[in-house]
């Protein structure tokens, strides 16, 4: 019984091959363009904000960081401690990829992108 049933999945599978490949390159290729989009940001917010940034050495108050703005002349500086790691952190860049690519993948099924 349990052969026949895996030889059965097996030749269902192998009939799908190209169907299943499609969609698993649309899935690599959706969650790579999520990831860059998501974490493009916080990288250059964290860069800008590090100790080696001209940005956190133009405050004149020890301990402050001068946080980047639109205009380059504009000077805004917080104390350094309001700025740090959080557990929120680590929760909300996957959560926004997996609604992101779930988007996008029920996007692509309902346009028909899988239909050859």
């Amino acid at each position: 019984m349990i052969p026949s049933f895996l030889t059965s999945v097996l030749h269902r599978l192998t009939l799908r091959w190209p169907v299943l490949l499609y969609a698993a390159t649309w899935t690599v290729l959706l969650t790579a363009m999520v990831a860059v989009a998501s974490f493009s940001p916080e990288v250059a917010f964290v860069s800008a904000i590090s100790q080696s940034s001209s940005f956190s050495k133009e405050c004149g108050i020890e301990g402050s960081i001068r946080v980047p703005m639109d205009v380059p002349g504009e000077k805004l500086c917080f104390p350094g401690h309001l700025f740090g790691k959080s557990k929120i952190d680590w929760i909300v860049p996957p959560v926004f990829a997996a609604v992101i690519v779930t988007g996008s993948a029920w996007m692509v099924r309902g346009m028909g992108l899988w239909e050859f």
